[in-house]
């Protein structure tokens, strides 16, 4: 048989040489569009579920959360195995598949346990599943910060955006913020609403976390003496704040061929807004939050 192979390949020499030159060409090709990476993602095909529920110490979050997350992903078609993390206010499920799983077959498999598995949590207690990535996926950081004022591209103009003489900052808004707090609250802003949006529909990118500055709040802190003076309970309290942060639709007004959107806007967004918002109203005056 060899000896068969060497005379043919000897009598056919310039065909060897041709498939020979074909092969190489095909490996080159090949190797040109393989991936190489110096530290290979050797992880398996998983899906993490995250919750948080600041309210539950370890053992309850293992006992009210990560458990019956665990066992209502039992079963799942190509599930290998499953891990779970039960901290203080936080709970980590990984539910590991079969590496011919496909992973967004798998992810949709988990979204639909996890709405079968929302009844039986803690009110309050929302499961997201993490993004498609693993832990050697490469991790890009950066920071936000303002840009250099007081030079001869970005000059301090008084009433203009920007930072103003005085060392505050005017936003694109016109809200003056004076103090740090202030300050790095709006950048914390512009990350969450402005560019991490735009991030997210960078192809590659598969999820966005923020941290640092301090996230905008409004923060009311009630005098107990004067809702019990009032006769108001905290509760009621909430219920107020909560309708007076309220956007409603009505309908739409038709005129000259044109539909025209009616809707009122009741959203807060300054602290007098939140001041003036009326709670109850005692021998028909009405009892504001700010008294």
């Amino acid at each position: 048989m060899i000896d068969k192979l060497l005379d043919a390949s000897i009598r056919f020499r310039w065909g060897v040489v041709i498939l020979t030159l074909i092969i190489s060409a095909y490996g080159l090709s090949e190797l040109l569009r393989l991936p190489i990476d110096a530290v290979p993602d050797i992880t398996n095909k998983q899906v993490q579920i995250n919750t948080v529920q600041p309210n539950l110490g370890p053992l309850d979050i293992e006992r009210l959360v990560t458990f019956p997350v665990e066992t209502a992903m039992a079963g799942i078609p190509g599930l290998e195995s499953s891990r779970s993390i039960s901290r203080n206010g936080f709970s980590q499920v990984t539910v590991i598949f079969e590496d011919h799983t496909d992973l967004y077959f798998a992810r949709q498999q988990v979204a639909e346990r996890l709405n079968q598995a929302k009844g039986t949590l803690p009110e309050g207690a929302e499961p997201q599943m993490g993004p498609v990535s693993t832990g050697l996926g490469e991790v890009l950081m950066y920071t936000i910060d303002f840009a250099k004022a007081g030079t001869k591209e970005n000059p301090k103009v008084a009433g203009k955006p920007g930072l103003q003489p005085d060392g505050s900052y005017m936003t694109p808004t016109g809200e003056i913020l004076t103090d740090d707090v202030a300050k790095l609250g709006y950048l914390r802003t512009v990350q969450d609403w402005v560019i991490r949006p735009q991030l997210r529909s960078v192809s590659g990118v598969a999820g966005i976390d923020s941290i640092g500055g301090y996230e905008k709040q409004f923060v009311v802190q009630p005098d107990a003496s004067k809702l019990a003076t009032y006769g108001i309970s905290f509760s009621e309290l909430a219920d107020a704040l909560e309708r007076a942060n309220i956007s409603v639709g009505a309908n739409f007004v038709e005129r000259g061929g044109e539909a025209f959107l009616v809707r009122a806007d009741g959203r807060i967004r300054t602290v007098d807004e939140i001041s003036r918002a009326t709670v109850a109203s005692r021998g028909g005056v009405p009892v504001m939050v700010a008294m």
